[in-house]
């Protein structure tokens, strides 16, 4: 697997995502990326929060649902609210594998997970565009095992994969191996929502991603249900990352419209 070398003059997804949160893990190239998102999109950073807060309730319910291996795939710069700490709240026992493609994020996540009280959590240099390769990394196999049930967690991330490079096809490799009972935690922005078609915006917002070291695919919200094909979704469905087993306030409604997250269990 190539590593991802560490670029600070190219802005990186996840370090622009952690700038949306308010953090401090980002470089002025990140800044400057995220800062013309938002001259487009001033509700980017509600989106991030209501995405953020989506993972924590799906996670807490997959926990709590008795799952305690979670595979958490192009999970960005730790923050609060990680998978583990939300999990591990519920269940000490529960073990996490994290894997991301950015050494930013690796360095981070090692420095974390290397305090006291995080559990069995162990974090994966690796590409989401190549599924085989997680699912078969050393780290990855002595940390989750496949003949019981795993939450797979892909939250914010599919939409840096383009059509050609398959993102269906890596959803479906990834859960294959998973017995029944696995579920799949996923969000994905849109360019539609509730009947709004946010198409003109989508296409500007697009142009501070072409700098990056990932491009950004918004889909429509069938395309968005499209990835659940094969996983029982559990309600509310597939809707707005604020609205998920959540009563959000009209801004956050506003703010994250166009962000889609759900929860299906692999029967």
């Amino acid at each position: 697997m190539p590593s991802v070398d560490l670029n600070m003059d190219i802005p990186h997804p996840s370090r622009m995502y952690d700038y949306y949160l308010g953090g401090k893990d980002n470089f002025p190239a990140d800044r400057e990326a995220a800062e013309q998102v938002l001259s487009i999109v001033p509700e980017m950073r509600m989106a991030a929060r209501m995405n953020r807060a989506f993972l924590g309730r799906a996670v807490r319910h997959a926990a709590a649902a008795g799952i305690v291996q979670f595979l958490d795939i192009g999970t960005g710069i730790p923050t609060a609210g990680n998978t583990h700490e939300v999990a591990q709240e519920v269940n000490p026992r529960v073990r996490v594998a994290y894997v991301d493609n950015d050494p930013i994020v690796l360095t981070h996540a090692r420095a974390l997970m290397a305090g006291p009280g995080h559990g069995e959590t162990h974090v994966v240099q690796a590409d989401l565009r190549e599924p085989g390769r997680i699912l078969s990394d050393p780290t990855v196999r002595r940390t989750i095992d496949f003949g019981e049930p795993v939450a797979l967690v892909l939250a914010a991330i599919l939409h840096f994969i383009p059509d050609e490079d398959g993102p269906y096809g890596i959803v479906e490799q990834l859960l294959k191996p998973l017995p029944a009972g696995s579920m799949l935690i996923l969000s994905h922005g849109s360019w539609e929502a509730e009947g709004e078609d946010f198409s003109d915006r989508a296409e500007l917002i697009k142009a501070p991603y072409r700098r990056a070291s990932a491009q950004l695919h918004l889909r429509s919200r069938a395309e968005v249900d499209r990835f659940f094909t094969g996983v029982d979704v559990v309600e509310p469905g597939v809707v707005p990352v604020s609205n998920w087993r959540a009563r959000a306030t009209h801004e956050e409604w506003l703010g994250a419209r166009g962000f889609f997250g759900g929860v299906g269990v692999k029967p």
